[in-house]
């Protein structure tokens, strides 16, 4: 009789709990053990994860950057020779008169020294205007971003830089540079944590 008893319980015990991917997200669940004050941070992870699912944003690819960096301008500008002549190919002649003017290359990149930083391009959603990975790209934050502008935008605390546009209803849009279609516009919507953190106004890379 102890056994059938037994039985009857466990038999019992598995009808209970809601079925298997009916919960919030659609998944089995398990269960786990975290300090009592830490729940709402757990609860708090789950919903912010649960709202990009549902915004579609784990399948977006932002092309985040990295390698944040600070200018370091040198005490002594350094000039080096603008050629004017323009040639398909080859050395520039080497003459004095072809000379039309000594170029610094960070007066050319940057316009704010305290207000610029590079950061390194990852991915190819930007590959259209010039954007390829591994590029450094110039970030000006001292500029007010207009639409048409590139910018360094920080959406749901990643970074990504696209082409800032609006749609008809004045709400804000980011367009990749890909004609691949590999790359979807993202939309900005109510409940997204959405800041541009300043405008691209140049790029540079190393062949060699």
């Amino acid at each position: 009789m102890k056994n059938v008893t037994t039985n009857k319980s466990s038999v019992s015990v598995i009808g209970r709990g809601r079925r298997v991917g009916s919960g919030k997200f659609k998944e089995p669940t398990t269960v786990i053990r975290i300090p009592q004050s830490q729940k709402p941070v757990v609860v708090n992870l789950l919903e912010v994860y649960q709202q990009k699912q549902q915004q579609g944003l784990f399948k977006l690819n932002l092309d985040e950057v990295n390698d944040f960096a600070l200018p370091a301008i040198k005490e002594q500008p350094m000039h080096l020779p603008l050629y004017s002549s323009k040639v398909s190919a080859g050395f520039p002649s080497p003459a004095e008169e072809h000379v039309e003017k000594r170029l610094d290359p960070s007066e050319f990149l940057i316009d704010q020294k305290d207000a610029t930083f590079f950061v390194t391009i990852q991915g190819q959603s930007m590959i259209d205007v010039g954007l390829m990975p591994g590029d450094k790209a110039v970030v000006d934050r001292s500029k007010i971003a207009t639409i048409g502008d590139i910018v360094l935008a920080v959406l749901d605390g990643e970074f990504t830089i696209k082409t800032l546009a609006k749609k008809k209803d004045g709400s804000p849009r980011l367009l990749p540079a890909n004609s691949t279609g590999a790359y979807s516009p993202i939309d900005i919507k109510e409940g997204m944590s959405f800041e541009i953190w300043g405008v691209v106004t140049g790029s540079f890379r190393r062949f060699k």
